[in-house]
């Protein structure tokens, strides 16, 4: 299931307005206010690519009051384990 998490910032003072608006689109699936570059974090899944794309520009980016935004997408593939990788794992070389 494509899972995207993203970091915003907004105007000062809007954060409580763009958490709660976030808090009602369809596959946010938390989201929450932080200290620090970013005021708040969000985490959005959906049952494509395609719709997880769509939440993000057309419903996330039109929520007022939004400065920039960071959308950065998981990728849950299991890389494939190379022949060399499990020799090494099994014969460590000590220093």
């Amino acid at each position: 299931m494509p899972t995207a998490y993203i970091l915003l910032n907004t105007e000062i003072g809007a954060e409580t307005q763009v958490l709660n608006a976030l808090k009602k689109i369809e596959g946010v699936e938390e989201a929450h206010s932080l200290w620090g570059v970013y005021d708040i974090i969000a985490n959005v899944r959906a049952d494509s690519m395609e719709k997880l794309r769509y939440i993000i520009t057309k419903r996330v980016g039109k929520i007022a009051r939004i400065n920039s935004k960071l959308t950065m997408i998981t990728v849950d593939k299991q890389a494939p384990v190379l022949q060399e990788q499990v020799m090494f794992e099994q014969n460590p070389i000590l220093l």
